[in-house]
């Protein structure tokens, strides 16, 4: 398998786009709860697997996707990162996973599955495989190192680090990242693309997390 969608609990996606990669995913990883929001739209749906601690996954679907049910009680990890540790362990031979429904309706969720982007490059061995985060508004992953980004020019972008001690220089943005010191998290947001390529320069590898309309 090449690709494969992981869908979580949070606001289901309602644009052309987002709802292009359900439909046409090779497999669909459900988080939990998630199935019977992409059942209530897609009734005939069949997941690859439903992964999580099922607090909100009805009894009746529980039994009912029994076969590919993979309880997960463990609570050190939320049920995202379980979706993430299944697809890596039964499928690596996967080259992209895109995440989808990770955000909106609780923005503690939002802002946690955001920065998860950033942890997975340290968590797994994420090797080549390129892992998006895609909603209604735009599209989220992570770098972690020197880089080109070909996103096209005029698009909105920002960025985000934990690591005070990174420094970046830029090609390809209205206001380039070189001298900014990632100390807050507005730092770097509400940038714009220049240049249909941007070249980021990292000072040391290190995750950052792009956000990109």
């Amino acid at each position: 398998m090449n690709s494969l969608v992981i869908l979580c609990n949070g606001a289901f996606p309602t644009e052309a786009y987002p709802l292009y990669l359900l439909d046409s995913a090779e497999g669909v990883v459900c988080c939990d709860g998630a199935l019977a929001k992409w059942l209530s739209r897609t009734p005939s749906a069949r997941p690859l697997a439903v992964v999580g601690d099922m607090d909100s996954l009805s009894a009746e679907l529980q039994e009912r996707f029994a076969d590919v049910l993979f309880h997960e009680t463990e609570q050190d990890f939320n049920d995202l990162t379980k979706a993430m540790r299944w697809v890596l362990k039964e499928h690596p031979e996967v080259a992209e996973i895109t995440i989808l429904g990770a955000t909106g309706l609780r923005e503690d969720h939002t802002v946690g599955n955001l920065g998860l982007l950033m942890e997975y490059t340290r968590l797994f061995d994420l090797g080549d495989r390129r892992v998006s985060m895609v909603s209604d508004y735009g599209t989220a992953f992570a770098v972690t190192d020197s880089c080109d980004l070909h996103l096209g020019e005029g698009r909105r972008i920002s960025f985000f680090s934990a690591d005070n001690s990174l420094q970046i220089s830029s090609e390809g943005l209205e206001w380039p990242l070189d001298g900014v010191v990632f100390d807050a998290w507005w730092k770097a947001t509400l940038n714009r693309t220049s240049a249909p390529i941007v070249s980021l320069h990292f000072s040391q590898p290190s995750a950052v997390l792009v956000l990109v309309d």
